[in-house]
């Protein structure tokens, strides 16, 4: 099950207001529950508060919701600094559908760095990917692998990582880099986009690359790690960067056999049509932006969590198959829900 790690904020006193950009996603919406589970006042900043607080899907209380977009840097910095002002900031967003990360990536981390600076030094919190990273020459991701992106998003994520190096120690950042995500409520990820179909019983799994080892990342363990290294500011670096090892699927095949395991059915298995994204990848849109990040499961790529182990203790880790039952069960995949699957609450 999910370990709870305890707040250990080294001043009580400490501020513990944070600002979310992306709380309505998968991984900004675990981190706000977390955070609101232990006791820090969470602002969320969207483009519509109303209907963002009608629609927050998660147990236990929502955050405070501002109007706001996260393009414009007047709202951000509206939003970081009203009242007592926030302690750190949450950059969670992305640009949707996987489009235009060329032109909307950099000018949102470009605004949340403005925002931090108005809020006196506020924390930058950015959940890292791997794509900064060349699958075919980066087996595994430690402090010391070089940031080699072949692909347009992933030299877009350096640079974006490289901002927040260069404004350190003005601005402390925080980069946890985790592999796929999953968890319930998570649909933008390649489990509810693609091995299973949301909503609906499963009756197949899609693999993206069968038999090839991958990292993914229980959205529950990774926001209980974040949580955990805010509680502990005065051990983290000026611009600290950890890895989360999250579920290693060490044969390619550990992800379909819990599938299979908690739905308790040997559910056929098909390969994802990369064939047909490269058919249409000339017409752009979806297909393309997939397409660029099919070296990722085609290499494994592991991540090192040792410098995360030396902070915390242990790195937050829910079982597979009890991960997998609250995922399925919080995307309504489930005909029984089993009473472990209860756990799609963060």
């Amino acid at each position: 099950m999910v370990q709870n790690f305890p707040a250990q904020t080294e001043n009580p006193a400490a501020d513990r207001t944070a600002l979310v950009l992306g709380a309505t996603g998968g991984v900004g919406g675990a981190i706000t529950v977390r955070l609101l589970r232990e006791g820090w006042q969470v602002r969320a900043l969207c483009r519509n508060a109303e209907e963002a607080a009608a629609r927050w899907r998660h147990a236990g209380p929502a955050p405070h919701f501002l109007t706001g977009d996260a393009m414009d840097e007047a709202s951000v910095i509206r939003a970081a600094t009203q009242g007592q002002g926030v302690s750190a900031i949450i950059h969670a967003v992305n640009p949707p559908g996987y489009r235009n990360w060329s032109s909307l990536v950099l000018p949102m981390i470009g605004n949340t760095l403005a925002a931090a600076r108005a809020a006196g030094g506020a924390r930058i919190v950015l959940p890292g990917t791997v794509y900064n990273y060349d699958p075919a020459s980066t087996p595994v991701i430690d402090a010391h692998s070089p940031q080699n992106a072949r692909g347009v998003k992933g030299r877009i994520r350096i640079a974006l990582e490289r901002k927040l190096a260069e404004a350190a120690p003005e601005v402390p950042s925080l980069i946890l880099r985790a592999g796929d995500f999953f968890g319930p409520g998570t649909r933008a990820s390649w489990f509810a986009q693609a091995m299973v179909r949301p909503g609906h019983p499963v009756r197949r799994f899609t693999s993206l690359a069968s038999g090839i080892p991958h990292a993914y990342a229980y959205l529950p363990d990774l926001a209980a790690s974040f949580a955990a290294l805010l509680a502990i500011p005065g051990r983290l670096q000026r611009h600290e960067i950890v890895q989360f090892a999250g579920h290693w699927d060490a044969t390619g095949t550990q992800m379909r056999d819990a599938v299979r395991r908690v739905v308790g059915r040997d559910v056929p298995e098909r390969a994802f049509p990369w064939w047909m994204m490269r058919l249409a990848a000339p017409f752009g849109g979806f297909p393309k932006e997939a397409l660029e990040i099919e070296p990722v499961w085609k290499h494994p790529m592991r991540l090192d969590n040792r410098r995360l182990v030396s902070l915390l203790g242990a790195e937050p880790h829910t079982p597979l198959d009890q991960a997998v039952a609250a995922t399925l069960a919080g995307m309504g995949c489930l005909d029984h829900p089993r009473g472990d699957a209860r756990l799609a609450q963060v």
